[in-house]
């Protein structure tokens, strides 16, 4: 199992393409687990590696070890028309550090597109998220840094094709309910993003 995820993360790495990260095409990714209990609402302002940048809010609710979100917004390019950005993803813990794994782990599903222009493409980002939560001593502030590997699978009427990208981000916790969270892409997607989530 852990040769299969460092192949994962090393396939990741080295492949190029102009991967869309994450169900709607955004450098946004995910930690290998959720920062709230029950639920959370937020927003997200990325450059997608291009001369524009997008604005996102999304919403997502826990159950046991799972999650699922729902995010939606759009995407304004200087060059090319403005995409409506409509995504939902699925996240699920599938490994908890020990001394033969140092690291967390979660399998990542996402389902979405971008539209506008005449132009859809849908994306299927598939992934897995590996880090650690490191809380600061004598304070309630946490940060979980992370490797999130994605292959994504895209359709539509512009064709379709298998990308991939290596997201990398870190998730600080600044109290229980705000968590402030920065993402980028290595390969042709070199994007960035900024999130804050407020969770509950």
């Amino acid at each position: 199992m852990v040769q299969r995820l460092f192949l994962v993360l090393g396939l990741a790495g080295l492949a190029a393409g102009r991967a869309s990260a994450q169900s709607t095409g955004t450098p946004v990714f995910s930690a290998p687990y959720r920062a709230f209990k029950t639920n959370e609402l937020g927003v997200s302002l990325s450059d997608p590696g291009g001369p524009g940048w997008a604005l996102e809010g999304f919403y997502h609710r826990g159950w046991r070890k799972f999650d699922v979100g729902f995010r939606g917004g759009f995407m304004d390019f200087k060059t090319g028309p403005t995409l409506v950005l409509i995504g939902a993803d699925f996240r699920a813990r599938v490994l908890t550090y020990s001394e033969s794994f140092p690291l967390d782990g979660a399998v990542t599903v996402g389902l979405g597109g971008n539209f506008g222009g005449g132009q859809s493409t849908g994306i299927i980002p598939l992934g897995i998220s590996l880090g650690r939560r490191i809380q600061l001593e004598g304070s309630h502030i946490s940060f979980v840094p992370y490797a999130h590997p994605v292959i994504s699978p895209t359709f539509g009427n512009g064709g379709g094709d298998v990308l991939f990208t290596l997201g990398l981000g870190v998730d600080v916790q600044f109290t229980q309910s705000i968590d402030l969270r920065v993402n980028g892409g290595l390969g042709d997607l070199d994007g960035v993003s900024v999130s804050v989530a407020f969770l509950r």
